[in-house]
C-alpha cells in the first residue's frame, strides 16, 4: 500500500459498537498491509486519534452514546483533513445525506461488500496524498503537497474529499466536468444510482466554503446538463 506521511505504513482507526464488524473490517484492512486500531464508541475514537497517529476512519453511525453524527463533527473540529468512510445500516438518502454534509468523505452501507470497502479505504487514502503539481485559476490556489487551497490567499478549511473535488475542477482550466467523471477520479469508483447526489453535496459544501470567503463570485459553477467547472473571474 505504500507509506504514509511520514514514510510509515498507513493507520486506519475502525470505530463500531459491534466488536465482529471491527474484527472483519481489521482484518480486511490488515489484509491490505495497513496499520488498524479498532475502537467500540465515539468517545474511545476520539481518544484514538488523539493517542497516535491515524490516517483514515471508517465510522459507524448508529452507536449508543455519541453517534456516529457527532464523532464525525468532533473529528472534523480537531483533524480537518482526516477522511472519514461512514461504514452504516441506515442506508436511506437522508441519512447519507446528512453524512456527507457534516463532513464525511464517503459513506458506504450494511450489509458491505468487502472488497468494495477495502478499494474505497485505499482510494481514500490516496487522494489525501495527492499529487505533486500546484494550481491556480484567478484567486483560487491549491497546493497538493502541502494540502493547502486558498481563495484571494485566505485559506479554505477543506476536507479531503473537498480538496481533491476542487484540484480535479481546477485542473480541467475551466471546461466543465461531467459528474459522472468527478465520481470517478474523487471517488476512484463507478458511478451508480447514488453517485449523483454524493457529488452535489460536496459541491454544495465546497462552494460554502468559497462563498465565506467571497460571497460577490460563485466559483464553482454548474453547466447544466453536463457537470461543473471552475472559473477564476466568479462569471
Amino acid at each position: 500500500m505504500g507509506e504514509g506521511r511520514e514514510g510509515r505504513t498507513p493507520r486506519v482507526l475502525v470505530v463500531d459498537d459491534d466488536p465482529a464488524i471491527v474484527g472483519l473490517v481489521g482484518a480486511l484492512v490488515e489484509g491490505e498491509g495497513l496499520g488498524f486500531v479498532g475502537v467500540g464508541s465515539g468517545e474511545e475514537a476520539l481518544a484514538a486519534v488523539t493517542d497516535g497517529p491515524v490516517d483514515l476512519v471508517v465510522l459507524d453511525v448508529m452507536m449508543p452514546g455519541m453517534d456516529g453524527f457527532e464523532t464525525c463533527r468532533l473529528l472534523r473540529s480537531r483533524e480537518p483533513d482526516l477522511p472519514v468512510i461512514f461504514l452504516s445500516a441506515k442506508d436511506d438518502e437522508t441519512s447519507q445525506v446528512v453524512g456527507l454534509t457534516i463532513g464525511g468523505d464517503d459513506y458506504v452501507a450494511k450489509p458491505f461488500r468487502p472488497r468494495e470497502l477495502v478499494a474505497r479505504i485505499r482510494a481514500r487514502l490516496r487522494r489525501s496524498e495527492g499529487s505533486s503539481h500546484g494550481l491556480r485559476v484567478g484567486p483560487l490556489a491549491l497546493d497538493p503537497v502541502a494540502h493547502r487551497a486558498s481563495l484571494l490567499d485566505v485559506p479554505l478549511n477543506l476536507t479531503p474529499t473537498e480538496f481533491r473535488l476542487l484540484q480535479e475542477l481546477m485542473a480541467a482550466d475551466g471546461d466543465p466536468v461531467p459528474v459522472g467523471d468527478l465520481f470517478r477520479r474523487v471517488w476512484d469508483a463507478e458511478p451508480d444510482a447514488s453517485s449523483r447526489n454524493t457529488v452535489m453535496v460536496h459541491i454544495r459544501r465546497l462552494r460554502a466554503k468559497l462563498e465565506r470567503v467571497d460571497a460577490s463570485r460563485g466559483y464553482v459553477q454548474t453547466v447544466w446538463g453536463v457537470g461543473y467547472r471552475v472559473s477564476g473571474d466568479g462569471r
